[in-house]
């Protein structure tokens, strides 16, 4: 068996001291989670960033920075996922656009909401997340290249 991880993008988005999370069915119960999905064939990091956003939450997501790259291996899954976080922000709103299969809403939640939800949270990385965020962690994304 070849070993390689998940590759992962999630947006972290602030918006008048609240923060983008989605509520998500998942085979743990309903998690919540940044807009976050998986890099696929083809597709730049940020244009995964975009399109998780947009598919998840109905916004339109604009990344500005990279946060952060973070590696997390599932406690009770062998499954090792790569993160790669973006900050940005909303610039357009679909009301009539669908949500992806499983996502049950978007919400805007205090910094304090959203530490209350730690238990309910998809993984570790979504406080790490912020909290990197918080701290000012805030990359040029011309660290990033992509080779169509």
């Amino acid at each position: 068996m070849i070993w390689k991880p998940h590759v992962t993008v999630a947006a972290v988005v602030e918006r008048d001291g609240k923060f983008l999370l989605v509520e998500e069915e998942t085979d743990e119960g309903i998690r919540y989670n940044q807009p976050a999905g998986h890099l696929e064939c083809g597709e730049s990091l940020l244009e995964a960033a975009v399109r998780e956003a947009r598919e998840e939450t109905r916004y339109d997501f604009a990344p500005r920075a990279l946060v952060g790259v973070y590696n997390w291996r599932h406690p009770t899954k062998d499954i090792t996922y790569l993160r790669f976080a973006f900050a940005g922000e909303v610039v357009g709103f679909d009301p009539e656009r669908a949500l992806d299969e499983g996502i049950i809403a978007a919400h805007w939640f205090s910094l304090d909401e959203v530490r209350a939800l730690a238990d309910r949270h998809r993984s570790p990385l979504i406080l790490q997340c912020i909290e990197d965020w918080l701290a000012g962690r805030r990359y040029p994304l011309e660290l990033l290249t992509h080779y169509a």
